[in-house]
């Protein structure tokens, strides 16, 4: 079964968090087993305000990637550039049109 992750955020360095983004896509010699993608969104209503949505194509997988020491690290300067806490969803894919 297809497996979401979110995490949303505030920050006022999106450009900063991009850049490490990009950087860190740009490091992994490979995607991580059964990541499909990522996307990040802006919220038209709160200003600073983003989701990230990573798709896997299962909960365990994902949970194999959160475990590994560098997808810690990457979220530990992810938390270095938001103004707040980052809020983690975990989400079953049951339906897809």
């Amino acid at each position: 079964m297809t497996f979401i992750q979110t995490i949303s955020f505030s920050t006022s360095r999106i450009d900063e968090m991009q850049k490490l983004m990009e950087r860190w896509d740009q490091e992994q010699s490979e995607p991580a087993p059964g990541f499909r993608g990522l996307k990040l969104l802006k919220d038209r209503d709160n200003e600073n305000a983003y989701l990230v949505i990573a798709e896997f194509e299962n909960y365990e997988l994902a949970m194999e990637n959160s475990n590994r020491p560098e997808t810690d690290a990457y979220a530990k300067e992810m938390g270095e550039l938001t103004d707040g806490p980052m809020t983690y969803g975990n989400y079953d894919v049951i339906a897809e049109q």
